[in-house]
């Protein structure tokens, strides 16, 4: 029987093999190990496990678009580690931004800026599984429970992990200021989620349009962007940049769509899109009012990503065209059973690595200042800090691997096959809910809004949406 076409390696799940009208509970870890049920009389690794399932992963399913997403969030990963750093300023150790202090090393944010990648890789994702849907009578409901029970359940443990760390760091005296940086930090990757949950939402009705308009839908999304860049710039409306969040991402988003159809299968157009790109990019930069870096705001009057801006757009399409152009040969590299299963490995825990990377970060450092403070006394930028960064990173990497495979139990448990769908409108509500408080949490943090409620305001939206969108608490279907 032909194997079934899957949208994404989380539907590759490392806690199989299920047998029909069991438990849903499938597996443990146990001393890093994933046990299957002792029904089923089997122990495996993780590893032997995602080799197992990369041997039957379906001979068309396009193995680079989950290569690109396990790399595109490796590498956001690596980069985060690398621009924050610590230091001693007057006696006191003091966060900082490498590329704030060191604003020569601000090109490097065209190769660690990879979010466009991302959603380009979510749109070919979004596409196979709309049509996976369709094929199986799936109505918009159905589909859209499934994809934010991928996205938001991981999230909620972070969220709760860290609000009850407040309160514990709290009540031992730790100083606001401090609760706040803490939890500031670690939500920062909180913000990709909110706005990529809201393209999900609107994934199926864009989807329609790139269907209908073709490539006119993408150049509709970026003439918006365009033009709110204009009334940024030109005539001052800071407020509408905001929503550059929605059409840059989705006109990033569209390029997606066109990949899955097959629009991107030259190497030499796409080499050709890409020199277009890094021309436009550096016309933007060199010519017009936007700043070199791609990530964060190292000028606090003015950021490429805070709100978006077109040059992300530009960017798209350079790394799309360079990345894109590499497809076939790296399709070829696919086929080995290593190299794939390695893929699947780290797609089946991708979204836990992204998610507590940072506060693996904060946890590294605050056990560094306690137990001697070497790891701060190099000035960052220094020769003597860079050589120190692969052990850095390495201390990180060896921390951040057994918690992902841990927690990353919760991303890969499926959703209870007699779980209630409720209507789309409420399924959308919650989402947007949900989407709004993990704003606050990622601007703000926890005590650092601009009235004490909004730290509640902000977990109970989290919540109440999650709620809604019957991904906690959820009944069954009658």
């Amino acid at each position: 029987r032909r194997p079934q076409r899957v949208a994404s390696t989380s539907d590759l799940n490392l806690d199989c093999p299920r047998p029909r009208r069991r438990s849903r509970r499938r597996g443990f870890f146990v001393s890093g190990t994933f046990r299957t049920d002792p029904s089923l009389g089997q122990s495996l690794s993780i590893w032997s496990t995602a080799r197992e399932l990369a041997g039957k992963t379906p001979a068309e399913r396009n193995r680079y678009v989950d290569f690109l997403r396990a790399v595109s969030i490796l590498v956001v990963v690596i980069g985060h580690w690398l621009i924050a750093t610590f230091s001693y300023v007057d006696g006191q150790l003091m966060p900082g931004h490498l590329l704030k202090s060191h604003p020569q090393y601000q090109w490097l944010t065209w190769i660690f800026q990879v979010m466009p990648i991302f959603f380009i890789v979510g749109g070919y994702s979004n596409a196979v599984s709309i049509e996976s849907a369709k094929r199986k009578g799936v109505d918009y409901a159905g589909w859209l429970v499934a994809r934010l029970h991928r996205l938001v359940t991981p999230l909620l443990m972070l969220i709760v992990a860290w609000a009850v760390a407040a309160v514990v760091l709290r009540t031992l005296g730790v100083r606001p200021e401090i609760v706040v940086f803490l939890t500031q930090a670690s939500f920062v990757p909180t913000w990709f989620l909110a706005i990529y949950i809201m393209l999900v939402i609107l994934a199926p009705p864009t989807y329609r349009l790139w269907r209908r308009f073709g490539f006119a839908s993408f150049a509709g999304f970026v003439v918006l962007a365009v033009l709110v860049d204009i009334a940024f710039f030109a005539f001052d409306q800071r407020w509408l940049g905001w929503t550059n969040y929605f059409w840059v991402w989705l006109a990033v988003h569209q390029l997606g769509f066109a990949w899955r159809d097959g629009h991107f299968s030259s190497a030499a157009k796409m080499l050709a899109m890409a020199g277009f790109g890094f021309v436009a990019l550096y016309l933007m930069i060199d010519r017009g009012p936007y700043p070199l870096a791609m990530v964060g705001s190292p000028d606090e009057s003015l950021s490429n990503t805070l709100p978006p801006k077109a040059t992300l757009l530009a960017l798209a399409l350079f790394q799309c065209g360079l990345l894109l152009a590499l497809e076939r040969p790296l399709r070829r590299a696919l086929d080995g059973a290593r190299l794939w299963a390695a893929t699947v490995l780290v797609n089946s825990m991708i979204m836990t690595v992204y998610l507590w990377h940072i506060t693996v970060q904060m946890a590294v450092g605050a056990a560094f200042y306690l137990t001697g403070d070497f790891a701060f006394r190099l000035e960052p930028g220094s020769t003597e800090w860079w050589l120190s960064r692969p052990v850095w990173i390495g201390v990180l990497i060896l921390v951040l691997v057994p918690v992902a495979l841990v927690l990353s139990a919760v991303e890969r448990r499926a959703r209870a096959a007699d779980a209630k769908t409720h209507s789309a409108a409420r399924l959308v509500t919650g989402a947007a809910m949900a989407c709004l408080g993990i704003s606050f949490l990622s601007l703000w943090g926890l005590g650092g809004g601009p009235a004490a409620w909004v730290d509640e305001v902000a977990i109970a939206f989290v919540v109440i949406g999650a709620f809604l969108s019957g991904l906690i608490f959820s009944e069954r279907s009658r």
